[in-house]
């Protein structure tokens, strides 16, 4: 009798996730096609809505799995609770003895093999799709730096351009002395520029620790591992700003190393490269000018506002216990030598690198010039405490 039982429920159990299964697949498919207002909109689903193919089918086997499971779970749980309540002891119940159930075996077998089945079936065309990064119009390199990336153009329209992306959030709203605003920590000085509907390829790596890049919108996320380059693609579907973050804690300020895509119609695009190569010739300094104090103290100013106030802060005091500070340091008070090499290798201790990464991606000007600041504020007045760009680049060699 109990056997008979339990093989109608194992019976039932299994058609029941088999149509939920069907019946889940179809409203996925019906989440893809309410673009684009749909699932992003929805609680339970990724963040954003996707402008790729390869979110939206990402998208959709999160539906898929998300309802399987529920239906899972509605199966079994149903099944326990029945099964307690049907056959409780104070209904007189006593326990069947019997040591197998075909129905059951065959069921439990049956059932999740199909289920893992059709789900492999679902994920593999999309695995395969998003490792063919073949045929890209434009490669992107992205470095992880603690705690900001830089881009390189490496191939396609724009080749040749390079700049570091730092968080622009105002610190008055980090210290809570501004209201935020709604891209708060989300925000980013020099975005990644790309034309629309252009196949992407993004090669990934790092210089420091283990990053991550990715943007939800764009179905995309990959680990930034020193010393291994990884690609990814993507194409936007539509113009527009996404955003995304380092998806691996790399140290105090990893939420502070966001990521924006900016995606902009071909003519747009166009502009923005003439308009870079323009700004590259522009920092294109001579390296064997002769700079006066005030002018190269102004221009270390911005360089430090971008790269450095977020460890050694604004003050120069930097953070007790991570970040020394710069004020009245000895490396900073010390020999000039000693803090390009510094800017150009970053410290490493016990053959360990340091929260204080290399920035030999910088001219020799931008070099020659934070050093310049560093040594002229905060009452910091060594005796050499002018920083000429030709030190750098002799440095360099």
């Amino acid at each position: 009798m109990v056997g008979k039982m339990m093989g109608r429920l194992a019976a039932g159990s299994a058609a029941l996730t088999v149509a939920a299964f069907g019946l889940l697949c179809s409203a996925g498919a019906w989440a893809v096609e309410d673009m684009p207002g749909g699932p992003g909109n929805r609680a339970w689903n990724l963040p954003g809505n996707p402008v790729t193919s390869i979110a939206r089918g990402q998208q959709w086997i999160h539906e898929v799995l998300l309802w399987v499971s529920v239906a899972i779970c509605v199966v079994v749980f149903g099944a326990m609770f029945y099964a307690i309540f049907a056959f409780r002891k104070s209904k007189g119940a006593r326990p069947a003895d019997f040591h197998e159930s075909t129905a059951v075996e065959v069921a439990w077998t049956i059932v999740p093999f199909i289920i893992i089945v059709g789900l492999a079936v679902v994920a593999t065309e999309e695995v395969i799709a998003q490792k063919d990064s073949s045929n890209a119009y434009l490669t992107v390199k992205a470095t992880g730096h603690q705690w900001k990336w830089g881009y390189e153009y490496l191939k396609g329209e724009g080749e040749g351009i390079n700049f570091l992306s730092s968080l622009s959030t105002p610190q008055a709203q980090i210290t809570n002395a501004d209201a935020k605003n709604l891209t708060y920590l989300m925000e980013v000085d020099n975005p990644v520029v790309v034309p629309v509907n252009k196949k992407i390829r993004m090669v990934v790596t790092a210089s420091d620790v283990i990053h991550a890049w990715g943007v939800p919108q764009l179905g995309v996320k990959q680990d930034a591992i020193p010393g291994f380059v990884r690609d990814l693609w993507f194409r936007a579907e539509r113009v527009g700003v996404y955003r995304g973050q380092c998806y691996e804690l790399c140290g105090r300020n990893h939420a502070f190393m966001p990521i924006v895509v900016d995606v902009r119609s071909d003519a747009d695009y166009a502009a923005w490269v003439g308009e870079q190569r323009k700004v590259m010739l522009a920092k294109a300094d001579d390296p064997n000018k002769e700079w006066d104090a005030a002018a190269l103290a102004a221009r270390g100013e911005k360089v430090y506002a971008a790269n450095c106030v977020a460890c050694h802060q604004a003050t120069g005091q930097g953070v007790p216990g991570a970040f020394p500070a710069l004020a009245n340091s000895p490396k900073v008070l010390g020999g000039q030598e000693e803090q390009i090499q510094i800017m150009l290798n970053g410290v490493v201790k016990n053959g360990t690198p340091t929260a204080m990464a290399s920035f030999k991606q910088l001219s020799d000007t931008e070099i020659a010039a934070v050093i310049t600041y560093t040594r002229n504020n905060w009452g910091n007045k060594p005796g050499d405490n002018l920083v000429q760009p030709k030190d750098v680049a002799a440095a360099r060699k």
